[in-house]
């Protein structure tokens, strides 16, 4: 059986995030998606973990489900923390989502955050004055199954190898800790085929999350794993094998990417000044916005080819495939001259969903011919233009989302991706 996870996610209990980023809502479009195991997100949270604790009942060892209902999602507990501190004279700002085997153990783990001074009720995802790797202490102190993953590990301001605040390597960050990581999210700005052009992350799995403030943004990234049953712990030895154990009951097989253009910081630039800048041009300004003069923001693009020791294209052997989509709200849109927001849009969307069940259905599985058959031809072209990386690539940079045009026919250079291998 086929799996989807979306693992880093945030409740609304977060900054800037949706009202409706409460379990319930979220195990709905959970199931709309077609994801069947999710993060619960914010465990931190004093008054989310109660909720947590009151709408969620055990189901496989270490996840849960709705009480009380038919959904079948699984949450598995997860957070994301945020640790600002300085270290070798710079100013370091370092995300990682923590995993979580248990309640006792989030528990526990928060009680100890309380005790050093975390204020835990301010944000959903909460800042600490604290030393990344301290924290991976505390939480391996209090249980050896906590799982520690550094979250968007290129974005420039928070993550532990970002242009702005990050080091050069893992093990700057993490020290003596180094060996408790197995795995690293590569956010929507990057993608494994980045990754692979550093050498020294070989040893890693890479695993890709929706980071979504709101539940229609679930599954933008995700995880696929394979298998006859799950539980946390099974999840957890999926992801550190990375697929290369064949004896495991669940198998970690690929993860589901954006186009990394369409990430909001994949190419450099400065957003007030409307400046967006291929790696090649920054350096020539030596970093500087050629319109007011101030430093421009390093995006992930630059920052990969600044540590790389390979060439792109490198494949490493057993690396795991991975898909690059479009979230099909956006497929739709494109597809319609429209914007997500029409209610011609939403009319298609949930006639997809109700032909085809969930949305990854629609993305990964269902042939051309039946999609014609159920929508708009353009629609069903789009879908598998996605599917062939047949699409048109606008980069995001300095905090501004990327583009990506299913039809290669607008203004602008066309820009088509190699053909990806076949989608399940």
């Amino acid at each position: 059986m086929r799996y989807i996870a979306d693992f880093h996610i945030h409740s609304k209990y977060s900054r800037a995030t949706s009202k409706e980023m409460d379990l319930e809502h979220i195990g709905e479009w959970a199931k709309i998606k077609g994801i069947q195991i999710v993060g619960t997100g914010d465990f931190t949270h004093p008054e989310w973990l109660e909720q947590i604790k009151n709408k969620l009942e055990p189901a496989e060892t270490g996840l849960f489900k709705l009480r009380d209902s038919s959904n079948p999602t699984r949450f598995i507990l997860t957070s994301e923390i945020s640790c600002i501190y300085s270290k070798n004279n710079r100013v370091r700002k370092i995300h990682n989502v923590f995993f979580a085997p248990n309640i006792e153990a989030v528990e526990k783990f928060n009680a100890h955050i309380g005790w050093t001074g975390g204020n835990l009720k301010s944000d959903g995802r909460p800042i600490l004055g604290m030393d990344a790797k301290e924290l991976v202490k505390i939480a391996l102190n209090i249980s050896k199954d906590f799982f520690i993953v550094p979250a968007h590990i290129w974005t420039p301001w928070f993550s532990l190898f970002g242009s702005k605040s990050g080091f050069d390597a893992l093990e700057e960050c993490f020290e003596e800790y180094s060996d408790n990581i197995f795995a690293l999210e590569t956010g929507l700005s990057s993608d494994p085929q980045m990754n692979w052009m550093i050498s020294s992350l070989d040893k890693y799995t890479f695993i890709s999350n929706s980071d979504a403030h709101s539940p229609a943004k679930l599954g933008r990234e995700a995880n696929v794993f394979e298998g006859s049953e799950i539980d946390y712990f099974k999840i957890i030895e999926a992801i550190k094998s990375g697929g290369k154990e064949n004896n495991l009951s669940l198998k970690m097989i690929a993860t589901i990417e954006f186009f990394p253009e369409e990430g909001k910081y994949h190419y450099d630039g400065h957003r007030i000044c409307d400046v967006c800048l291929e790696p090649k041009e920054t350096k020539k300004l030596n970093g500087v916005c050629p319109k007011c003069g101030r430093p421009l923001t390093v995006g992930v693009l630059f920052r990969v080819e600044q540590l790389a020791d390979r060439e792109q294209g490198f494949k490493p052997k057993n690396s795991l495939p991975f898909y690059n989509l479009v979230p099909l709200e956006e497929v739709v849109a494109d597809s319609l001259n429209l914007t997500t927001v029409s209610q011609k849009v939403k009319n298609e969307y949930d006639n997809l969903i109700k032909n085809f069940d969930n949305e990854f259905n629609v993305l990964l599985d269902v042939s051309e011919q039946n999609l014609v058959d159920k929508t708009d031809p353009k629609i069903a072209k789009g879908i598998i233009n996605v599917r062939q990386g047949k699409v048109r690539k606008e980069p995001g940079y300095d905090g501004v989302f990327g583009k990506i045009r299913v039809f290669s026919n607008g203004n602008g250079e066309k820009k088509t991706q190699k053909k990806q291998e076949s989608l399940f």
